[in-house]
């Protein structure tokens, strides 16, 4: 096994004090749009008007709003609609079914939200901070830290881009609509808890308040936070919880999940068996399969243990390598004999679909990638 040194993470340390964005109409739910739309000296309606537009039409643009008076359109679009997403690079590869969309953010921050087609739905994958503090070695989002948190409008405008994309038919052989948000993008959702929750209950509200999802096809993804989790538990929400395992014993993830040097294996899987409890939802085990690392046959037995019985899948990841790392994916017959002994243990047992290992589809690689040309060359894109 590959060791390293346990890395100290200071998980009451707040995240750099970057100035936030401008406010937006999806920071704000329709009354509070309505009422900035009156402080503005216009009707109230107007604030259901562009709301229609932006999450019933997917329209982002203020000058497609030609219902709207100019002069009315303009005032409206600099307090509500203030530009949050710049695009730097968008990547498509499996015959444009994966599309990957890099952000610079308006403090020069970048994200990365991820689209991908499939013959039945459109998943998108989108982040919730610049960075992430939580420092797992393998992840290239953690190896660059924390910038700062997203804000609720900055998280859901990566959905709402991503479904006009599908909506303008450009991902052949899927839906033209969006089903189903994933927080498994850069950051900690659950270290971003208000603004986190707040785009939950925007993607999920009817239009035009929100984008009228289904709670049970947004999934939360953490390392473990248990307290957020059961705060989560308590928000009356059906969404799924993914839980970043990557380890069954404490010796193993104390250095995979930092964070597990404060919340053992025992108290997290505790947090999510109260959740299922809670709402009646599958807990997903994520479970990247590295290279000599954490695919031992004794690892799969101990997992399956752990989870016999439970309300819970294993989503097993095939490890897309970073630059630079020194791990790799498991090999196939180890990641065949892996999932055999979880399914012989009773634990439903998939392998997630390999996707845009062309493009840096890993979470950060993209970012990365531009963050070390920029600096190298002094030039902004």
């Amino acid at each position: 096994m590959t060791s390293l040194p346990l890395t100290p993470v200071n998980l009451d340390a707040p995240a750099r004090r970057a100035a936030m964005p401008p406010q937006h109409l999806a920071d704000l739910d329709l009354a509070g749009r309505q009422a900035l739309v009156a402080e503005l000296g216009e009707p109230r309606f107007r604030a259901r008007q562009v709301s229609t537009h932006y999450f019933g039409r997917l329209v982002r643009d203020p000058r497609q709003m030609t219902d709207l008076p100019a002069a009315t359109r303009d005032k409206l679009a600099e307090r509500l609609l203030p530009t949050l997403l710049t695009p730097v690079r968008e990547l498509a590869c499996d015959d444009g079914a994966t599309r990957k969309a890099l952000w610079r953010l308006h403090d020069g921050s970048l994200v990365e939200s991820v689209l991908m087609g499939y013959p039945d739905r459109v998943t998108v994958c989108i982040s919730s901070q610049a960075g992430c503090g939580m420092a797992c070695p393998f992840c290239a989002t953690g190896q660059a830290g924390l910038t700062r948190n997203l804000s609720t409008a900055e998280i859901v405008d990566q959905a709402v881009y991503l479904a006009g994309v599908a909506a303008s038919g450009a991902v052949a052989g899927s839906p033209p609509r969006l089903s189903h948000v994933v927080f498994m993008g850069m950051g900690e959702p659950l270290a971003n808890y208000n603004r986190v929750v707040a785009a939950i209950r925007r993607l999920v509200a009817p239009a035009p308040e929100g984008l009228g999802l289904s709670q049970r096809h947004i999934t939360v993804s953490t390392v473990g936070l248990v307290p957020a989790i059961r705060r989560l538990a308590s928000e009356d929400l059906s969404v799924t919880l993914a839980l970043s395992l990557h380890a069954p014993d404490d010796e193993l993830r104390d250095e995979l999940v930092p964070v597990n040097q404060r919340w053992k294996v025992s108290e997290v899987l505790e947090a999510a068996w109260e959740y299922a409890t809670r709402t009646g939802r599958r807990v997903s085990i994520e479970y990247a399969m590295i290279k000599d690392v954490n695919d031992q046959p004794w690892r799969a037995d101990l997992l399956g243990r752990l989870l016999a019985g439970k309300l819970a899948h294993v989503n097993l990841i095939p490890l897309n390598p970073t630059p630079g790392s020194r791990w790799d994916a498991s090999p196939k017959p180890v990641e065949r004999e892996f999932v055999r002994r979880l399914r012989d243990a009773g634990v439903s047992t998939t392998v997630r679909d390999t996707r845009g290992r062309e493009i840096d589809g890993a979470c950060g690689q993209l970012a990365a990638a531009e963050g070390s040309e920029t600096v190298g060359t002094g030039e902004t894109p």
